[in-house]
């Protein structure tokens, strides 16, 4: 078989649909450190209840049987992560979209100058280079550990668009029924100080710009937007909306704006030019995960976001791509020179590339929604409390002393979270599962019995340095193991979570409309209130990896581990700052105190 892209795609071993007895067990297992023994007893009897041979569980799991059975279908997944992404009623900005932040020394970097409109053409090359390659099925398929990895998500790099909508969200998207094969379109959504404009990137023969001619076509544009649109002329504000209410402003709109709206939905994707400099990293991270949502379009699937010393990032939208996929499309990028991208894709001078701005019409009404979306997303935006935490020691030193690394990073979280709020909380992990067709994600939950005791040895001065080690080394153990189930696909949450799912989709058609306990049982709802949300972004590319927090009393954790350094990125709302840093002095504390504590 050839190494075109989607070759293995179809070939790699579908994701296990587990029983409603596996489920219930293990999730009964997982919830269980969580809970006090009335909570436990309370949450048993409701899976005894969802286990009845009438529960309509058994009904909702033998319609899911038939839907991963059907023709087409690659993954019973298939329609969970519609549900999922595209159900959600709030905000994308910045509650589920995710950035990275590059480092200023990859190849690509280095290829150019610091100049502001050089690296963006530079990454502009590159990516129209990686597009190209994609169309024509070059990019190799992704291993890892000698596994063939699912490239599906792929397809949804370019011309992506998430498109408001009720009672649930759309996406609009090359290789689907409404758009087959890949993207057509030869150009890009440039942002500047509020104003948008279309540029070419592919010449009227279908020859690529060179990155001097993008280069020249960005400052043309960086000129022509050199006056900041008024607020209320921003339309980009309303993509920062809840999405309930972005839906109705956005059906009304259309009707006089199609043509606007037709070229950034299909647009290749944004680049954000921004006016100034971040202050430091933990700036340049908060103005990548929300900035000025006036010179952002939260609902196109990659943004390229370059300030005005050239250092630069990416902000992506979660619905069809994740983390992992784009590390492997950023770190394509960035491991060649500007000059190599060129030179692959063909690229031929052609002069200044078309370029032309993308106007909106707008009533009284539309530009008073607009100033008020951007007043209150600026709002909740200063409402997100952030920082940054850094090690110079990764996974090098870890391994040497004989644990796993993301063991050692989720323990240390686990202690420094105790002894910053005076308790251990549910807490998700992401962990990749694209080894499966159309595999995407697994949700882990990392407490564990073996955590607990753990955590209490720590904490206990009576016991002794062998006993903590034996603790420690348990818990590491007892975590691998875990991870290693939800990379198998015995997990149970999204099995338990699709089942609720179908209910509501078309529980009515199969009468299976009665309530079930267990959705309201402790252990569902106290081991899926996360006060950690963690996520791990390996790339020797990227300086920091982030994303907001999840709930009111929530940390969100994304890290970067790498061979010799370790930079985390922590989100939680303005309200509860004080705990998030807390517990990034924790952290400090509990990783030094781990560290010497597996040092023999």
């Amino acid at each position: 078989m050839s190494d075109s892209t989607f070759a293995y795609d179809e070939q790699l071993p579908r994701v296990p649909l587990p029983t409603l007895e596996e489920s219930c067990t293990r999730f009964l297992h997982w919830c269980a450190p969580l809970l006090s023994g009335d909570q436990y007893a309370a949450t048993a009897a409701t899976v005894e209840d969802l286990l009845r041979p009438d529960s309509p569980a058994r009904t909702l799991h033998a319609d899911l049987q038939r839907y991963d059975a059907e023709p087409g279908v690659g993954s019973w997944l298939d329609e969970f992560w519609p549900s999922r992404y595209l159900g959600r009623r709030d905000r994308i900005a910045l509650n589920a979209n995710f950035f990275f932040l590059f480092r200023d020394d990859t190849v690509l970097a280095g290829s150019t100058t610091a100049d502001q409109a050089e690296r963006a053409a530079a990454l502009t090359a590159a990516a129209v280079n990686y597009k190209l390659r994609l169309d024509r099925e070059e990019i190799p398929p992704a291993t890892q550990r000698g596994q063939r990895l699912n490239m599906a998500q792929n397809k949804f790099l370019f011309s992506e668009t998430r498109i408001p909508g009720a009672p649930q969200d759309t996406v609009r998207v090359p290789y689907s029924p409404e758009w087959p094969g890949h993207s057509e379109a030869r150009h890009i959504i440039v942002f500047y100080r509020g104003n948008m404009f279309r540029m070419d990137v592919v010449g009227p023969s279908g020859i690529p710009y060179t990155p001097e001619d993008l280069a020249a076509g960005l400052r043309g544009v960086m000129k022509a937007g050199a006056r900041r649109a008024a607020t209320n002329a921003s339309p980009g504000h309303l993509t920062s909306l809840a999405r309930a209410e972005w839906a109705p402003v956005y059906a009304a709109l259309r009707p006089l704006n199609a043509e606007a709206f037709d070229t950034i939905e299909t647009a290749l994707f944004c680049i954000n030019l921004e006016d100034f400099a971040p202050r430091n990293e933990l700036h340049a991270c908060d103005q990548l995960l929300h900035g000025d949502s006036g010179n952002r379009w939260f609902d196109k699937s990659v943004s390229f976001i370059v300030f005005s010393d050239g250092q630069a990032g990416i902000n992506v939208e979660h619905c069809g791509l994740d983390g992992t996929t784009i590390l492997s499309f950023v770190d394509t990028l960035l491991e060649q020179s500007v000059a190599d991208h060129a030179a692959q894709a063909g690229a031929q001078p052609q002069g200044l590339p078309a370029t032309e701005p993308v106007e909106f019409t707008l009533g009284p009404e539309s530009r008073t929604e607009i100033a008020s979306a951007a007043a209150s997303f600026a709002q909740y935006a200063a409402e997100n409390a952030t920082t940054t935490v850094s090690f110079d020691f990764g996974t090098g030193h870890i391994k040497k002393l004989g644990v796993s690394p993301d063991a050692f990073a989720q323990l240390s979280y686990q202690l420094a979270h105790q002894r910053s709020k005076g308790l251990i909380g549910a807490t998700y992990e992401s962990i990749a599962t694209r080894q499966f067709r159309n595999g995407r994600t697994e949700a882990m939950r990392v407490v564990t019995p073996e955590i607990l005791d753990f955590v209490a040895a720590m904490e206990d001065p009576e016991i002794d340095r062998d006993r903590k080690l034996v603790a420690l080394r348990t818990a590491a153990e007892a975590h691998v193991r875990r991870a290693q189930e939800c990379q198998r696909g015995d997990a149970p949450e999204q099995h338990l979570w699709e089942l609720e799912w179908i209910q509501r989709r078309r529980g009515d058609k199969l009468g299976a409309t009665a309530p079930m306990a267990f959705y309201a049982s402790p252990g569902w709802i106290i081991a899926r209130d996360d006060y950690l949300s963690t996520s791990s972004a390996p790339s020797v590319n990227i300086r920091f990896f982030g994303f907001g927090s999840t709930s009111p009393k929530c940390i969100g954790i994304a890290y970067v581990l790498l061979p010799d350094r370790w930079n985390l990125y922590l989100a939680t709302p303005k309200s509860v700052a004080g705990e998030m840093h807390k517990f990034a002095e924790h952290l400090r504390a509990a990783v030094a105190e781990l560290a010497d504590l597996l040092t023999v």
